[in-house]
């Protein structure tokens, strides 16, 4: 009888182990909050409960995005801003596979992001059973899009997988990575052996003979240049002091935007994908490459050609044959490889006025050819720039007015940052990023830019930025569905498809989720409704509209 029954003992606690050993789900909990683990991204399910059982007794906070995919983009902007893993909880089946686009690019950004889940028993028979969200093989699956896959087999082993996701974070490029535990371990008490830390490490060194080398090649560059991606993030100190020695131009990718201050007299900012700047790096004798894969998606096209000697600097020892080879391979840690090349003083420090006034002309060049393009945009990104504080995190889609706009043409300095999805390019990042990115620093001024289509792939997460009751504006351009598929269309002499979307009054659904909403249909209109956003608790959806190009013209260059 319900009655008779024993009442259930509460949850083993940090400070009250089990005499027996741990569930399963705690021995998870314990093993994330020795590895500083203090914030986590999901969703509850059925087979994830003991998992959400013992979060509070380890001083995890959670937060519930209103999709996995957006549990992934937070945790991923998270992790860029926190410099931490991010973690996201999903449970079998469909939940984990909401989470892969996320996966994907996370491995594509190279984000240390840690996905946990359950999965089919033990001893699941590979006969399909009918279970609850079973599916053939959720490791395989995951497996395509992550750095690793893992399936635990007891309850100890989940304490060495999660040792282990740290230490690849730590010790090689980092990357996602799965951890699959099967549902009937989440609740199996079983001995969990001690505490398994991810052992101290030292930051990878290049070869002493290549950083020689390297100096040298410096040294006697007569027209050097840097190229800057996101693995350069943690060396932007060197990053500045190295160009200003050499006199060095600095181009970035979009992960590398705002190392270098796109304002320095020596910056071109993301703009390899500008055939001015690509012809002038064919040109440079010199080109230090510092954490890019020099890919498709920066230059928007096949790769260059390097007419100098090529340097590359980069912890993943794939990228000196990835892409354009490295004539000099550095394999290490950036910070530490540029602080070696500095002590090798491979310039003379001096002033460099004819690098600032050629960078000047670049600059000019640069954008000759896209000022007519850009006209509609400019003047909003401008507004935008004038209201921002230097330390904003903007968060970014996959959308015209963010890898023609933004991306290009808002700057951005090393106090600040820009979240961008590139390689692998997903929709609907912006939002949740913001709210990833505001939850790692709640203080911190966070905007996300979208267009109107991308925005509907996460747009359910305004729920979860009104439960966050930060301030976060949220600016949509609007160009009427899917603009850059709409040009690309056009361009092939095609009748454009299914790439016109219905009006959607978004500051009306931005208001019904419990968040504030206003359309500004002028820069100075949109200043001041940002101005506004910034002080106002919860979300603000600020939607500008864009006209159309006459009867569908193409705009004369696209992304892809």
């Amino acid at each position: 009888m319900p009655g008779d029954a024993m009442p259930e003992p509460p949850p083993p606690t940090p400070d009250r182990p089990p005499r027996d050993g741990l569930t399963g789900g705690e021995a998870l909990v314990r093993a994330l909050a020795a590895h500083g683990v203090t914030q986590a991204f999901g969703i509850p399910g059925t087979h994830n409960l003991e998992i959400y059982r013992h979060l509070a007794d380890h001083r995890i906070d959670h937060l519930n995005p209103r999709h996995e995919q957006g549990a992934g983009y937070a945790a991923d902007a998270y992790a860029r801003v926190s410099g931490r893993p991010g973690v996201a909880l999903t449970t079998t089946g469909p939940a984990l596979l909401n989470i892969a686009a996320a996966v994907g690019q996370a491995y594509s950004d190279s984000v240390p992001l840690l996905v946990v889940s359950p999965g089919m028993p033990l001893r699941h028979p590979r006969q399909s059973t009918g279970l609850l969200h079973e599916s053939r093989s959720q490791t395989e699956a995951l497996r395509g899009v992550a750095a690793l896959s893992h399936r635990v087999s007891s309850v100890e082993e989940i304490g060495v997988a999660v040792a282990r996701a740290f230490t690849l974070f730590r010790t090689r490029r980092p990357r996602p990575v799965h951890i699959e535990i099967p549902l009937d371990l989440l609740t199996a008490v079983e001995p969990a052996g001690p505490v398994r830390n991810a052992p101290p490490t030292t930051p990878a060194m290049a070869d002493p003979e290549a950083l020689s080398a390297a100096a040298g090649a410096l040294r006697s560059a007569a027209r050097p240049a840097i190229v800057l991606g996101g693995g350069a993030r943690t060396a932007a100190a060197a990053c500045l002091r190295l160009a200003e020695e050499l006199g060095a131009p600095v181009v970035t990718s979009a992960n590398g935007k705002g190392i270098v201050a796109e304002t320095h007299p020596l910056s071109l900012g993301v703009s390899l994908h500008s055939p001015a700047v690509r012809n002038w790096l064919a040109g440079c004798d010199v080109v230090l490459a510092v954490g890019t894969e020099l890919a498709e998606s920066d230059l928007w096209e096949p790769l260059p050609a390097f007419g100098g000697t090529l340097i590359r600097a980069d912890i993943d020892p794939a990228q000196m044959y990835a892409g354009p080879p490295a004539d000099i391979p550095l394999v290490g840690d950036a910070r530490h490889t540029l602080r070696s090349l500095l002590a090798a003083r491979p310039g003379n420090g001096g002033p460099h006025p004819d690098a600032h006034r050629a960078v000047a002309a670049l600059r000019t060049e640069r954008d000759a050819g896209t000022r007519s393009e850009d006209a509609r945009l400019l003047p909003y990104l401008a507004a935008i720039r004038s209201v921002l504080p230097a330390d904003t995190v903007l968060t970014s889609d996959s959308a015209q007015c963010c890898y023609y706009g933004a991306i290009p043409h808002l700057p951005v300095g090393p106090e600040g940052r820009y979240l961008h999805p590139t390689g692998f390019g997903t929709l609907g990042y912006a939002l949740p990023a913001a709210i990833g990115a505001k939850t790692a620093d709640p203080a911190r001024p966070v905007v996300a830019l979208s267009g109107d289509g991308g925005l509907q792939f996460s747009v359910q997460e305004l729920a979860t930025a009104v439960q966050l009751r930060l301030p976060l504006p949220v600016v949509v351009f609007d160009n009427g569905g899917y603009g850059e598929i709409r040009d690309e269309m056009v361009s092939r002499g095609d009748r454009p498809t299914a790439v016109d979307l219905p009006p959607v009054d978004l500051p009306a659904l931005a208001r019904a989720y419990g968040g504030h909403g206003v359309r500004a249909d002028s820069p100075e209109a949109l200043a001041e409704a940002l101005r506004r956003a910034l002080d106002t608790p919860g979300p603000t959806l600020i939607t500008v509209p864009q006209e159309l190009p006459d009867d569908h013209l193409p705009l004369p260059r696209h992304h892809h």
